[in-house]
């Protein structure tokens, strides 16, 4: 995954910006992969905490240029894995929950931070948290989307077309407020965990 969005860095001289959102997304749609390859939740979190200490290492020692944004104290890359091996090991026994709770962030962040920068005019302030209401809508409606698919696609899933719409219409909703409240990077922690609890209450 890295190599790939290292690869594409080097030979479409893409920016490190786009191939962090390359591989935020890559890493959030292996859910998919990994609810269908494995069967035991021990050995599927293995992907997951093995990214993080290859991201850390990208961190610290700037070993991926794909993965590096000069900014040292920023734990997001970190953060997202880690993320995701607990609600691996939370929801293991519920798979479209877990997939589920995972896409808001996937998707809704990494599409925020691209319409924001390039067509955001809206902007609002919440502490240090600087968001344009362009970039939060955006959070919203795609998070809304890839939360729905797999609370409909997904076999573990016993949910009407109706009731999964509403519950990933609030999911998205409450994931794009807490987005816009959190300091710069800890989304990738607040984010899937608000998003895991409310489908879970749900």
């Amino acid at each position: 995954m890295i190599g790939i969005a290292e690869g594409l860095r080097k030979w479409r001289c893409y920016s490190v910006d786009f191939t962090r959102k390359f591989i935020h997304i890559a890493v959030g749609m292996w859910a998919y992969g990994m609810v269908s390859l494995f069967e035991r939740k021990e050995f599927a979190i293995i992907p997951s905490l093995t990214f993080i200490g290859i991201n850390a290492l990208s961190l610290w020692q700037g070993a991926f240029k794909a993965m590096e944004t000069g900014e040292k104290g920023q734990l997001g890359t970190i953060y997202f894995p880690l993320s995701f091996s607990v609600i691996t090991w939370l929801l293991w026994e519920q798979p479209h929950l877990l997939v589920a709770s995972l896409m808001p962030m996937t998707w809704g962040d990494a599409l925020a931070a691209i319409v924001g920068q390039r067509i955001g005019r809206r902007w609002f302030s919440i502490g240090k948290s600087r968001r344009s209401l362009e970039g939060s809508l955006t959070m919203f409606l795609s998070g809304w989307m890839a939360t729905l698919i797999p609370l409909i696609l997904l076999p573990s899933s016993q949910m009407a077309l109706l009731g999964a719409i509403g519950i990933a219409a609030m999911t998205a909703f409450v994931a794009a407020v807490v987005e816009a409240f959190s300091p710069r990077g800890m989304d990738n922690l607040t984010v899937p965990a608000i998003s895991a609890l409310v489908l879970v209450l749900l």
